[in-house]
């Protein structure tokens, strides 16, 4: 069997990162899907059609290839969180989050468009729950002034500044930076591949 390229529809360099550092190399192409146009407000549902949408935008471009689309909403307090608007909202937020606790969802779409031209996917959705630590507002503008909590779901980066102020994680901890690697496999496996056919 043919191996064949694997195509990320996203430009987070943390998703990238993952994959690479086990073993695959994707190719980057980011969907720019208008998530706008987009109102669901049920985490789960809202992250798997916004992980199918930005797969599907870019899978004309790349026929005979395998194309991963990601989306990311921390859930906290019965609300949906996204990358925050600007410092003013992240440190807004952090001031609620710390010492407290929300869930991480990524929804996660893999599209295989390799045999005969039918297009295969599967959908699945992850979810972490994360504990923030107590902080003072003296660290929360420190680490807002970073830029770090800016471009990421809840405002933190755990693979970042953001690690130091999580107390601790309950589920998947790649799944928090952006990409579920135990439901990636699964995913993988159940189009008829092994992870290990990339490397």
């Amino acid at each position: 069997m043919k191996i064949p390229n694997f195509v990320l529809a996203s430009a987070s360099p943390a998703r990238k990162k993952l994959l690479e550092t086990v073993g695959i190399k994707p190719i980057i192409c980011a969907s720019d899907f208008d998530e706008s146009q987009i109102n669901i407000t049920a985490p789960q549902e809202l992250v798997n059609t916004l992980a199918q949408c930005k797969a599907q935008t870019v899978v004309s471009q790349f026929p005979s290839c395998l194309i991963m689309g990601c989306d990311s909403v921390l859930s906290f307090d019965g609300k949906i969180y996204g990358k925050p608007e600007n410092a003013e909202d992240a440190i807004n937020r952090w001031k609620f989050m710390q010492g407290n606790f929300g869930d991480l969802y990524t929804g996660h779409c893999l599209i295989d468009n390799t045999s005969n031209h039918e297009i295969s996917q599967v959908i699945k959705c992850q979810v972490t729950r994360v504990y923030f630590g107590k902080m003072s507002d003296r660290a929360i503008s420190a680490y807002i002034n970073t830029g770090e909590p800016l471009k990421c779901a809840g405002a933190f980066a755990l693979e970042g500044f953001g690690s130091l102020f999580i107390e601790k994680i309950e589920g998947c901890h790649s799944n928090v930076i952006g990409l579920s690697l135990p439901l990636f496999r699964q995913m993988l496996a159940e189009l008829g591949y092994e992870v290990t056919d990339f490397w």
